[in-house]
């Protein structure tokens, strides 16, 4: 299954953030993402406008509700910054990256051009 596919699953603090390998194992399913201290992963997307950017980030809110999973986002005026990392445990896991491929999707998919 397509990791944009899958679902959020809830974290309450159980798990072991991901190990080096295993966030590795992740990044590969997801494009340009990249990984800050082991601990986060961020990416930077650009837009015509700052309208645009608001579209995106909208849709990223709406979608992040939707899964229970909340990223930190940046806005600029033709750009947002997002970050993503599981805060119950302090680090990565598979929900990370879920929403990673989710708000990539999101730009090829809905934001107008």
């Amino acid at each position: 299954m397509e990791i944009a596919q899958k679902k959020c699953l809830p974290c309450e603090g159980f798990k072991k953030p991901f190990s080096s390998s295993e966030i590795q194992n992740f990044l590969d399913q997801v494009k340009e993402w990249e990984v800050f201290k082991n601990r986060k992963i961020k990416k930077e997307f650009k837009f015509k406008d700052f309208k645009e950017v608001m579209v995106f980030v909208n849709k990223v809110a709406q979608l992040a509700e939707e899964e229970r999973h909340h990223p930190d986002i940046h806005i600029f005026y033709n750009h947002v910054k997002i970050e993503l990392f599981t805060h119950a445990i302090g680090g990565l896991s598979e929900n990370d990256f879920i929403m990673a491929a989710k708000f990539d999707k999101l730009t090829n998919d809905e934001i107008p051009k």
